[in-house]
């Protein structure tokens, strides 16, 4: 780690970022989307859909597939995604660290959000996993945005909800730390999502962890 970060130790609210963070549910998603394009006839790459995943549904069909795809099946490949994620959500399971981490960052004075744009079913079901909502000051859903990443607006939902100023974003994807800059924030990333260091490195984080409680280790000793 490097020299501690002033800005980071002032903070007063840690927003974090639920799928493919806290619960590994990056591939599934991926796999979602492979099987959702499939039905009009288009086959993606699943490891090109994995490069979109973190971006809301708003966006990545566009990036993977193009505008004329979105006007004309935008909304039919989203529910395509929906019906086709639907049976996996009994398999995710939230990573390693997850409770110690966020017990931490509260235990220091830091309110804690967690940040999400899924759908108010999926979020529901990822707290469940690891008992976010006694962990967590607030948490978001879709119906907290008209944006998804790596538009700014979650993470300024996010601090909306607990009257916050000063944020730390924690995140897995590219998107994340795009969006996080957008908003002024500072960003630290875990590699659970599957992006490379350069990449969310490049994308704004300022930090790089290979799991949560190596990450978990680095707050503590910052975050008094």
């Amino acid at each position: 780690m490097t020299a501690p970060d002033n800005d980071v130790a002032n903070v007063d609210t840690v927003v974090v970022d639920v799928d493919g963070t806290l619960v590994d549910t990056n591939y599934h998603h991926a796999l979602a989307w492979y099987r959702a394009f499939r039905r009009f006839d288009v086959t993606l790459p699943v490891w090109q859909l994995h490069r979109a995943i973190g971006m809301g549904g708003d966006q990545l069909v566009t990036a993977v597939a193009g505008a004329r795809f979105e006007d004309e099946h935008g909304d039919d490949v989203r529910a395509a995604w929906a019906e086709e994620f639907e049976p996996m959500l009994a398999e995710v399971r939230p990573f390693g660290g997850v409770r110690d981490l966020l017990t931490h960052v509260r235990e220091s004075g830091r309110k804690v959000v967690l940040a999400s744009s899924g759908a108010p079913d999926h979020v529901d079901t990822y707290l469940g996993t690891f008992d976010g909502r006694s962990l967590a000051d607030a948490w978001t859903t879709s119906e907290d945005v008209d944006r998804t990443k790596p538009e700014p607006d979650l993470i300024t939902a996010a601090l909306e909800r607990v009257d916050g100023r000063a944020a730390l974003v924690i995140g897995d994807s590219v998107w994340d730390f795009e969006a996080a800059g957008r908003a002024g924030h500072a960003g630290w990333a875990v590699r659970t999502g599957g992006f490379s260091v350069d990449e969310l490195r490049e994308a704004g984080a300022r930090e790089v962890f290979d799991s949560l409680p190596e990450l978990d280790q680095a707050l503590r000793r910052l975050l008094r």
